[in-house]
């Protein structure tokens, strides 16, 4: 397996060389070809091959270092070289269609090579009648509004908010849709049921399994705006209600929010010696965000999330006072029990990637300034307001022939001790990703 996954690695690189000495022209068709196409093909087959190498600088006296690195030495710098795959594709025929998207991956960082596989979705579609369709099998439900941050996803992973925007892994499920339209204040609304069954072998990261659990999604177009009303019950996590709403004000500037109430919710707490502690709750969660667009093609995007499951800064003291403490012990008698606890209690409790209580993101970018053609920049920054500490993330987008996606960005991780940024492994970290794409 490993011999597959270098070759695919070396296959990659042989792919992306020769992209300087290529020019645009070898990649131009002939439109008119397309459009005397007597039928439409029903298949579909595209996707990218990626190259990103990362440098990351660390922060040797956090405590994330203390917990990973303590019995090694990499030096100030750390080097990853990420190679990647992405397949998605489609066939359609009569009513029923079937779609799939998945990810390779094969990397080499400090332990050395490995890689992965993974089927991001995949899922058979039945669609009768236009305003009915019923799809089962791994899928990605996109409930909620939010751009960073998602409190009402109730089916689904959360987004990674240092980059929203990249699918992410769907469950196993069957979802129906029945959509109707109308010609007064109500304009559309839909009806969504959805069945997520988990076992040991099926969602079984989800939550308890050898459950079935029930979730619903209620949408209407009222008065021009958005509403959702959605619903979650099982046994595998505790019942859930939630509610969003987008509207545009204006023609460039929209808000939207979302609230999820979780009645019962076991919440968790770090004692002072390091003790995992679980308790019924019930809990809120919501956010609220807006877009706005200015004449010369800037965007910005703010959005402020409040997570009532989050842990609260006495519980984070809590946890670097644990790892400063075993590391100390470490040095002095060479036991490290205590940071291997702390791992495991790391994982259990902050391995969420935002996981405290209060968060402001602010994000802009301007869509070719200067009138420079396919080249974007943009900033984004994530501020833990509980804490005061932030990254800052500038990066450049840039597309300098046909279907190549070139990224630049570095992130730079700011706070004092005892705070979620300042106690990272790394104080920063530079990545490059190139993207070839192709259909």
């Amino acid at each position: 397996m490993k011999g597959i996954l270098i070759l695919a690695g070396i296959t990659l690189w042989v792919w992306f060389f020769p992209f300087p000495a290529l020019s645009e022209d070898e990649y131009e068709f002939d439109l008119s070809e397309i459009e005397n196409e007597i039928e439409k093909k029903p298949y579909n087959l595209e996707g990218f091959f990626e190259l990103k190498p990362v440098l990351f600088g660390l922060d040797r006296d956090s405590a994330f270092y203390k917990v990973k690195f303590y019995d090694k030495d990499e030096g100030s710098t750390l080097e990853q070289y990420n190679s990647g795959l992405r397949l998605e594709g489609s066939y359609h025929k009569g009513i029923a269609g079937v779609f799939f998207r998945a990810d390779s991956r094969l990397w080499y960082g400090y332990e050395g090579w490995d890689g992965e596989t993974t089927l991001l979705e995949g899922y058979l579609a039945l669609k009768p009648d236009p305003g009915f369709a019923l799809e089962v099998g791994k899928k990605v439900l996109l409930w909620g509004k939010g751009y960073a941050f998602n409190t009402v996803n109730f089916v689904s992973r959360h987004r990674d908010p240092d980059d929203p925007t990249e699918p992410i892994e769907g469950y196993y499920l069957a979802a129906a849709d029945w959509i109707k339209s109308f010609g007064g204040p109500l304009q559309t609304l839909a009806f969504t049921p959805v069945i997520l069954p988990v076992t040991k072998s099926i969602n079984d990261q989800f939550g308890e399994p050898d459950h079935i659990n029930f979730a619903a999604k209620l949408y209407g177009l009222l008065w021009d705006t958005d509403i959702d009303l959605l619903f979650f019950t099982g046994k595998s996590r505790t019942t859930r209600y939630g509610v969003d709403f987008a509207r545009n004000i204006t023609s460039n500037f929209a808000v939207h929010g979302e609230f999820a109430w979780l009645p019962g919710f076991d919440k968790k707490s770090i004692d002072s010696q390091g003790n995992l502690h679980t308790e019924k709750s019930d809990l809120m969660k919501y956010l609220f965000g807006i877009r706005y667009l200015t004449t010369n093609d800037m965007t910005f995007i703010v959005e402020y999330y409040h997570n009532g499951a989050g842990l609260d800064q006495n519980d984070a003291n809590n946890f670097y006072g644990v790892v400063d403490r075993a590391y100390d012990t470490y040095l002095a008698t060479g036991n490290s029990a205590g940071l291997d606890r702390a791992a495991q209690l790391s994982q259990r409790s902050l391995a969420t990637a935002k996981p405290m209580r209060d968060y402001l993101y602010f994000r802009a970018s301007w869509n070719e300034p200067f009138d420079i053609l396919y080249f974007t920049p943009a900033v984004f920054s994530i501020i833990n307001l509980n804490d005061q500490s932030l990254s800052i993330t500038p990066e450049l987008w840039y597309n300098p022939i046909t279907n190549l996606q070139l990224r630049l960005r570095g992130a730079f991780l700011l706070g004092g001790n005892d705070t979620e940024f300042g106690e990272k492994q790394n104080d920063y970290k530079v990545e490059l990703r190139a993207r070839y794409y192709f259909d």
